[in-house]
């Protein structure tokens, strides 16, 4: 068997695939040559039995008779060109007719894109959904928050599931931006002059510009207001790099899940089926393939960033090919790459566990430690010297986090409300009070259920916005 990409089979949806296969390439190249005849058409140029010829043959993909032709030829356009003309008996003449081949293929390109695009968009929108039922669901659990891997203060378990659904939020934002911003080339001839076009039109009504306008009109794109052979590069690489801000998000979420379900932690956890193999050695092991894929595929769609850099950047003059063979690998692989991390986290939200036992534990074990702030703080305001009160603060949280290294119970809540200086200030009862972490969550729970509410408002009507165009 010869060499598959693990992006024709593994990875992706056959949907996504279907979208960057061969066949549906040439249909629509074929889309836009018949784009093409039919505005040649309302400028008198070609017949009405020529344009009917063409568009009844827009669906004939011959793949095995292209690639015959492609080896002898060495030119994948050329080659279905011959194909689409051998099967239009009275069209074929005309197609290609003032063309050079990015005028086909970088439209078609762009069509692509906004296909996939809308994919992209529709899988975020459902994610996002869960994660909003996750979030109500889990607003108000108080868990342990860490800072520099080290623990925090307490956050609530909605609150830190909210981080990751605001920046899937950004994201969706920027997808459709870039969606509503991506222009085609247009119909412009081998440097963008339309040089071709205006002889082609002499003694017409037409100018190259009107018909560009009904070519453009009929594929449902804007063109670039001025490009040379082809559409300029620094589009890809805004795509490539809004995809990578992507796949960072699934990063910085995949390698969270990572640490929270390691030993020492254990707050969460990605599902992990009874029939699941985690290691060929070692039969226990419950292993976080599914994040560690997100984290993996992230990196190969952030690889492409400069390399969509130096296609742009070194595209010389009206325009050179050295782009053309790593684009045919960069933007599907960056797209399915994105779609396969989509549809694996919206399985590891579906599935999270969540184990209130090990947060209990992460709770007593730090929490006090967590809620000195608020010691101090009452210290303070009852009189108390500011200063003084935390370097006395500090030696007994340090002795306090001995013990604890040791394996000990956490003994500061009981230090602290036997501790001779503080009751000079504070009732016992109040310095237990202070160190409960689960009263000191601030805004958490209210900000979990606004991000949760805005998700789904934003979502209420599944029409509001059209991802089929």
């Amino acid at each position: 068997m010869p060499y598959l990409s693990p992006f024709s089979h593994r990875y992706g949806s056959e949907e996504m695939r279907r979208i960057w296969s061969e066949a549906a390439k040439r249909r629509l190249w074929r889309q836009v040559w018949f784009a093409v005849a039919e505005a040649q058409t309302k400028a008198g140029l070609v017949t009405a039995s020529q344009l009917e010829d063409i568009q009844k043959n827009i669906e004939n993909i011959d793949l095995a008779r292209s690639e015959e032709i492609e080896e002898e030829i060495g030119h994948d356009l050329m080659a279905e060109l011959r194909v689409f003309s051998e099967q239009c008996q009275k069209g074929g003449s005309i197609l290609h007719w003032g063309l050079t081949s990015a005028d086909v293929q970088d439209n078609a390109e762009v069509l692509r894109q906004r296909l996939s695009l809308n994919l992209l968009r529709k899988g975020l929108r459902d994610l996002l959904l869960q994660f909003a039922d996750f979030i109500e669901a889990h607003s108000q659990l108080t868990i342990m928050g860490y800072t520099h891997l080290q623990p925090a203060e307490p956050t609530t378990l909605g609150y830190r599931m909210s981080l990751y659904a605001s920046d899937f939020l950004d994201r969706y934002d920027g997808l459709a931006r870039l969606h509503q911003n991506l222009r085609g080339k247009g119909i412009r001839g081998p440097v963008g002059t339309s040089a071709p076009f205006i002889e082609m039109l002499e003694g017409t009504k037409f100018t190259a510009n009107e018909l560009e306008e009904k070519v453009m009109a009929s594929l449902g794109l804007t063109p670039f207001p001025v490009t040379a052979q082809i559409y300029p590069r620094i589009q890809d690489f805004s795509l490539v790099a809004e995809l990578a801000a992507l796949a960072g998000t699934f990063h910085k979420f995949g390698m969270d899940l990572r640490v929270m379900q390691s030993p020492g932690l254990g707050d969460l956890s990605e599902p992990f089926s009874t029939t699941q193999v985690g290691s060929s050695a070692m039969p226990f092991k419950r292993n976080p393939v599914k994040a560690e894929k997100l984290c993996s595929l992230a990196r190969l769609v952030a690889s492409g960033l400069p390399v969509a850099w130096d296609n742009a950047a070194n595209n010389l003059l009206e325009r050179t090919l050295d782009d053309s063979a790593n684009r045919r690998r960069l933007l599907p692989e960056s797209f399915l790459a994105c779609e396969e991390m989509l549809s694996t986290t919206i399985v590891i939200i579906q599935g999270l566990v969540v184990d209130e036992h090990a947060i209990q534990e992460q709770l007593e074990r730090y929490g006090s430690f967590a809620s000195i702030e608020r010691v101090l703080t009452a210290l303070v305001k009852a009189g108390a010297d500011r200063q003084e009160m935390h370097e006395h603060l500090r030696q007994q949280s340090m002795r306090a986090w001995d013990a604890v290294r040791d394996g000990k119970d956490n003994p500061l809540t009981e230090t602290l409300a036997s501790d001779t200086v503080l009751l000079k200030h504070l009732q016992p009862a109040v310095i237990r009070t202070l160190l409960d972490t689960t009263t000191y969550t601030g805004l958490a729970a209210q900000k979990s259920m606004e991000t949760a509410g805005r998700i789904k408002a934003r979502f209420a009507n599944q029409q509001t916005e059209d991802l089929n165009s």
